[in-house]
């Protein structure tokens, strides 16, 4: 089987375009291919983290990954950090990564643009994105647009290391899911930006957990275009089609048939039965979730996940290290037995 890596950021919680996006697919891709789900919480580390609130969000991540249906026993969940080789080819990485490559990197100067203080991880951190899916030999990796230019980037580090060091990695590929009408999930206060969890406006995006009655203001207060005419026209209507991708995605229903049913209603009746339609998909998520949330569940999934990745990834660190010459440590520590049998003894 080809095998599919992918991570999320523990750096708020998931939303409804997360699920519709990108957690939706993976509950198809895990009985279509060995799929590593990883809750990639050093990447949150690159901007300032409440350390109780990423502690909280790594958890409820790894929640929301089982609550939408990816399965444990059929896919690979684990958090980035319980697997050690992440850092340790990361290093790698970065020596074989070129400075421009990185000052390139759109990601790295639109988050310094909003942060007083620049970390050097912010700055390399593709080159840990690349470690994360080159340790798993990834067949192809679902992305978005916002991150292609850093699957790009992983694919020139191993194509470079194995015309240097050997065959060591396969040069993944992008997962490019099914089109959709809209192509993505924008925000609710501003259709030309992407919906996202890290936003500093909470009624820009509806959170996977937010209860009903949020989620219903949320929807009221979602902007609109001019006029009252229900109809799909990312041109003249981006707010309006944005909310009709929404209402098709959680119901199945076509975009068609949508403008059809509300053809002489306006968006009051349109909103608010775009409402009940997001509540009804949410509900049995957050009722997975609060199962979840009981205590050791999902502790005992990631020890299992982080198992079952650490065993893959040793292997590849291990090849990697050896092309590069780095000195085994089950090596070292048969030399330094024989030194010690050989050195004459100092005792008289």
């Amino acid at each position: 089987m080809k095998r599919v890596f992918s991570g999320v950021q523990p750096s708020g919680s998931l939303t409804i375009g997360n699920y519709l996006g990108a957690l939706r697919h993976f509950t198809r891709l895990q009985y279509e291919a060995d799929c590593y789900f990883c809750v990639v919480d050093l990447h949150a580390l690159t901007v300032p983290q409440d350390p109780e609130e990423l502690y909280q969000n790594t958890l409820n991540t790894a929640r929301l990954f089982v609550a939408c249906g990816v399965d444990p026993k059929q896919a690979t969940i684990f958090v980035q950090s319980h697997v050690p080789a992440h850092t340790t080819l990361s290093w790698l990485m970065e020596c074989n990564t070129y400075y421009g490559e990185l000052r390139r990197m759109t990601q790295f100067k639109d988050k310094a643009a909003k942060h007083d203080v620049v970390t050097a991880g912010l700055f390399t951190y593709p080159a840990l994105m690349a470690a994360d899916i080159l340790l798993y030999q990834t067949d192809e990796v679902p992305v978005g647009e916002d991150q292609r230019q850093h699957l790009e980037l992983t694919r020139d580090i191993a194509m470079r290391m194995n015309n240097r060091f050997g065959p060591l990695f396969k040069v993944p590929e992008p997962y490019i899911a099914p089109k959709t009408a809209g192509g993505r999930i924008m925000s609710l206060q501003n259709p030309a930006e992407k919906m996202s969890k890290s936003s500093d406006d909470p009624r820009s995006y509806i959170a996977l957990l937010d209860p009903p009655d949020v989620v219903r203001k949320k929807i009221r207060s979602a902007v609109t275009d001019s006029g009252r005419e229900i109809r799909y026209d990312p041109e003249e209507k981006p707010a309006l089609s944005n909310l009709l991708v929404i209402y098709s995605l959680a119901t199945g229903e076509s975009i068609d048939s949508l403008e059809e049913r509300y053809r002489n209603s306006g968006y009051g009746q349109f909103k608010a039965d775009l409402a009940e339609a997001v509540v009804e998909l949410l509900a049995p998520i957050q009722e997975r979730f609060r199962e979840l949330s009981e205590p050791g569940v999902i502790e005992n999934i990631l020890a299992e996940g982080a198992d079952r990745a650490e065993r893959v990834a040793a292997e590849t660190l291990a090849r990697v290290q050896a092309a590069m010459g780095l000195v085994p440590r089950h090596a070292a520590a048969v030399s330094s037995s024989r030194q010690e049998t050989r050195a004459p003894s100092s005792i008289t």
